[in-house]
């Protein structure tokens, strides 16, 4: 139940980080573009000027430039003497021969031969950004090459200082948010762990409320067969004793499995999982399942060894249950994690069979034969307990197992 807890947060979370991500990305993009074009506008107005600002605001006159706009200066006005006294820019002229000519030099950042250098640089560009927080425009006029800089450092920093509080109230939003999530989710799946500590409780009572009945079952029909002997009726109680009896077994061996209920020693995984294949040797061979082993002598790892006896007996109960003709058995390890695989032809579809550890859970292959559906939800909770994790899956007809430890 907390897994699903944390895959629930884990998804919120992600979802509102995918949406805030977007939202704030938009807001910066379309802010920094109005920067853009804000400079933009600039250069073209110092282009349609022949490279500088005219002493007059008054003469200016706008030819054409491409991709100039008016309009785009309304506020600060193409006509306002702030924009021209204001602006950090040089143009550099640069004739066919490649001689360059400075047009105007209203900066402090750069000396006449740096930004003469600079210019050449960009002769061959239209318009961009240069030196982070530099935009540049290359026009001709009267058979030159014109190259302007202006400086946008000053107005590209309120642009910064909302991108810094992007991505901090950012971080600060998905924090309040897990917070909010960590508690909302608690109320939300208080219910499911209910139930869940109910389904616990429900096992362990039906566990101990079926031995009585069965015992005294198995006692009278004992008495039965002792004073008129064995006989259909009495043999048909037996075997339906042996199921429920199996049932109960189930239901007890297979009780939910915490971490609390660990006792590390050390398990020789190799030796139990040959033992347990060597035990139901019999029940391949009369279902004629040829069986294939790979295992790793030396599988040897520090985990509660009658747990992971129970789980390995449990795989290989079901190898010899669904298995069609052939099935077989791998323990190796890999990148530092101990595998065990198991494997069989299966007349089950394809795809992943998560659901096949939870409990009470049977497939449609399992009709007819014994089991509550117990079995690999065991698994489950015993690797769980371990840290490891289980996957199931079943494709081209070959059903699969893999426990991670």
């Amino acid at each position: 139940m907390n897994k699903v807890k944390k895959k629930f947060i884990l998804y919120a979370l992600l979802a509102l980080f995918v949406l805030i991500t977007v939202l704030l990305s938009v807001i910066n993009v379309i802010n920094f573009s109005m920067v853009s074009a804000d400079a933009d506008a600039i250069t073209a107005k110092i282009a349609n000027n022949h490279g500088a600002f005219n002493a007059d605001p008054a003469h200016d006159k706008f030819t054409g430039i491409r991709g100039f706009d008016p309009g785009r200066l309304e506020g600060q006005g193409p006509e306002s003497p702030e924009l021209n006294e204001s602006t950090r820019y040089f143009t550099i002229a640069f004739d066919k021969d490649g001689n360059a000519e400075t047009v105007a030099f209203r900066i402090s950042a750069v000396t006449e031969s740096e930004a003469s250098d600079w210019a050449r640089s960009l002769i061959n560009e239209n318009t961009g950004w240069t030196k982070t927080t530099y935009r540049y425009r290359v026009f001709k006029d009267g058979g030159k090459t014109l190259v302007t800089v202006i400086d946008q450092g000053r107005e590209l920093l309120p642009s910064y200082r909302i991108l810094i509080i992007s991505v901090c109230g950012e971080v600060i939003g998905l924090l309040i948010s897990y917070l909010i999530l960590s508690f909302v989710g608690r109320k939300l799946f208080e219910p499911l762990q209910q139930a869940d500590r109910k389904q616990r409780r429900f096992i362990a009572e039906a566990e101990s409320e079926f031995k009585i009945p069965l015992t005294v079952i198995d006692a009278n029909t004992e008495i039965i067969e002792r004073s008129s002997g064995a006989n259909e009726q009495t043999a048909a109680i037996r075997r339906q004793l042996r199921k429920m009896s199996d049932l109960v077994k189930d239901l007890g061996s297979f009780a939910i499995f915490d971490k609390s209920d660990i006792n590390k020693s050390r398990c020789d995984l190799s030796s139990l999982l040959a033992a347990s294949l060597d035990v139901r040797k019999p029940s391949f061979e009369s279902k004629n399942i040829a069986v294939e082993c790979d295992i790793d002598p030396n599988a040897v790892i520090e985990a509660d060894t009658e747990a992971l006896k129970r789980v390995i007996d449990e795989i290989a109960e079901n190898a010899s249950k669904f298995a069609i003709s052939k099935a077989s058995f791998s323990l190796k390890t890999e990148n530092g994690h101990t595998v065990i695989s198991q494997s069989n032809d299966t007349s089950l579809g394809s795809g992943n069979l998560e659901q096949i550890f939870d409990r009470f859970t049977r497939l449609e292959n399992a009709n007819g034969l014994s089991g509550a559906g117990l079995g690999l939800s065991y698994v489950k909770d015993v690797v769980k307990a371990h840290n490891g994790r289980c996957t199931a899956k079943s494709e081209n007809g070959i059903f699969t197992l893999k426990i991670y430890l």
